[in-house]
């Protein structure tokens, strides 16, 4: 487990302080994440890479002269938010655009396009790469739905080389894809991984069994086996990765390929060259030739015991670029001269404080109603983080909880700051939502921020939110959410609560009932649908590969949704108790 830590949410950004201090020679902190401290070619692409924290050496320890200009680092499991990439893309970006690259995750597919169509809304060309090299996460016939693994490393690589080389951004993206393509990987464990703070691990795997088709981040696996010996579990991977030579290659014609054994936390490196005792042989018996085996830990999962083996098949360009030299933290070969960045240089992008627009006094009044709502929903996830945690581990990576808490936190205070500073019911939204998107990351915090947004949009900055307004909101943000995340009624999300709740609350407004009555009303259906998505089988995100395994149990982004709904609709009640109880006292006094 993890024992060195102070406050666990502050965990991610003090071990990035840390890594900063050890490693100024190649990095420095720009907000979001980390770039190189030394001087790259001008006019050449630049590769900024990313994903959650937790994993090192990815993504930060990649980031150096011939691998990454930069990395955007999320908290925990989560992926970084879309402001994130985006500030690391500015502060990397050499003149001659930008390929973003990071693992196949739902939560980093929204943050990372939402960033690059920023860029290229600013007149920067910038382009991306998924990683889908995973083979247990998907059939062969849905690869563009494979996640990330220890992959990721063949496909950085190469990439960076090649735009250290000077290739255009379409051959850099191409030769990205060649590499991705040409990229398999199998893992398993042994035990789970536990977050700082936490008392249990993510999920546990029985005693003497191994988990089979291991993520990185703590996703249960496919199928459970005994342990083996290191020789059987050297054959189970390089079997398993030989009923997939990549289309066009044959596995007994002196292909090369570059075999990566990598740890997941706490396999001793021992145990690795054990393993990759056998591993070498059974390369050679199938004719391949073996091209700098990489051996040790390259993606890991915090102290997740367990180890994956990619093979990454080669051909000349690709082999050339393989060995390119290179000088990251975490990767080094061949000789690398690069300048130190004199302080001037590239400054870095400090967080700017936004301007508060015009507001009436009843906007304003609504403000202060919108803060007391997220104030409702922070109680309520903070009392329930826990459990949320629980039944998203079931088939997922059991970080909703932690996630829901950092978006909804920093969500209350960027509404404090805008209510204290005098905006609107929208502005103070719109502050909300992008905190929460920022802070949270992963997916549901794409989708939280998109929520707040499409709610701010509708309620405007002149006018007191009404139930109207409102509920125009509320359509909007299903609207955004489906759009953008492409979930569809009966998918296992959060979609499934939000589009009843939505229907709900239309329909008691257009009744004529109070904003109260309605939402009161609408959060008893999203309770009711939430328990409904037990009976569902997931068919987005990462609990998809372990349908199964959630049956029975509600999804954990529907769970916190109704909650906080419901939680919402206690503030509206107060309210409205509160202005009664006024009234009758103002009657009282002016009829002594």
């Amino acid at each position: 487990m993890t024992r060195l830590f102070n406050e666990p949410a502050d965990f991610a950004d003090e071990m990035i302080e840390g890594f900063v201090a050890s490693h100024g020679r190649w990095v420095k902190r720009v907000s979001g994440g980390v770039v190189r401290n030394t001087r790259s070619t001008p006019d050449t692409v630049a590769l900024v890479i990313g994903g959650g924290s937790g994993h090192y050496p990815a993504f930060a320890g990649l980031v150096g002269q011939g691998l990454a200009h930069g990395a955007a680092m999320g908290n925990l499991f989560a992926s970084p938010s879309s402001q994130q990439v985006y500030n690391v893309a500015k502060a990397a970006n050499n003149g001659a655009g930008v390929l973003l690259g990071y693992g196949n995750y739902a939560g980093d597919v929204l943050h990372f396009t939402q960033a690059q169509d920023r860029l290229r809304k600013e007149g920067i060309d910038c382009r991306s790469i998924a990683v889908t090299d995973d083979v247990s996460s998907a059939p062969l016939a849905e690869r563009t739905k494979r996640r990330g693994i220890a992959g990721d490393l063949t496909v950085f690589k190469v990439a960076a080389a090649a735009a250290e080389a000077g290739y255009s951004l379409d051959d850099v993206l191409t030769i990205a894809e060649r590499a991705n393509d040409r990229t398999r990987s199998f893992g398993v464990a042994f035990t789970g991984c536990t977050l700082p703070g936490a008392d249990h691990p993510l999920f546990s795997v029985p005693e003497g069994r191994m988990a089979v088709g291991m993520g990185i981040h703590g996703e249960p696996g496919i199928d459970e086996t005994d342990i083996p010996t290191a020789d059987q579990l050297a054959e189970l991977l390089v079997g398993k990765l030989l009923t997939e030579v990549p289309e066009g290659l044959e596995a007994s014609a002196g292909a090369r390929v570059v075999p990566i054994l990598n740890g997941l936390g706490s396999v001793k490196y021992e145990e690795l060259f054990v393993v990759y005792r056998r591993v070498a042989p059974l390369l050679a018996d199938a004719g391949l030739v073996a091209v700098d085996p990489q051996v040790g830990e390259l993606v890991t999962s915090f102290d997740m015991a367990g180890t994956s083996l990619t093979l990454f098949w080669l051909d000349d360009e690709l082999e050339t670029l393989w060995n390119a030299p290179a000088d990251a933290p975490a990767f080094r070969r061949g000789a690398v001269t690069a300048a130190a960045l004199d302080a001037s240089d590239g400054a870095e992008l400090a967080d700017v404080e936004l301007s508060i627009p015009d507001a009436t006094e009843d906007s304003r009044a609504g403000a202060v109603r919108v803060l007391a709502a997220l104030g409702a929903a922070k109680a309520v996830v903070d009392a329930n983080a826990d459990e949320l945690g629980r039944i998203d581990a079931i088939a997922g990576d059991g970080d909703h909880g932690i996630g829901m808490e950092r978006g909804v936190r920093a969500a209350v205070d960027a509404a404090r700051n805008a209510v204290a500073r005098g905006a609107g019911a929208a502005t103070t939204l719109h502050f909300a939502a992008d905190a929460w998107a920022d802070k949270a990351g992963g997916t549901s915090g794409a989708l939280w921020g998109m929520a707040l947004r499409a709610v701010g949009d509708a309620v405007g900055n002149t006018e007191t939110p009404d139930a109207g307004a409102v509920a125009a909101g509320v359509a909007g943000a299903a609207a955004a959410i489906m759009d953008f995340g492409k979930a569809k009624p009966g998918d296992k999300t959060l979609v499934d609560v939000l589009v009843p709740f939505r229907d709900a609350l239309a329909a008691g407004v257009n009744a004529g009932q109070s904003l109260t009555e309605a939402w009161g009303a609408a959060a008893t259906v999203a309770q009711q649908a939430a328990e409904d998505t037990a009976r569902l089988l997931p068919l987005m995100g990462r609990a998809r590969p372990h349908a199964e395994k959630s049956l029975g149990t509600p999804d954990a982004g529907a769970v916190s949704m109704a909650l906080i709904v419901r939680a919402i609709h206690n503030t509206f009640a107060e309210a409205k108790a509160a202005a009664n109880t006024a009234t009758q006292n103002k009657s009282v006094k002016e009829n002594a």
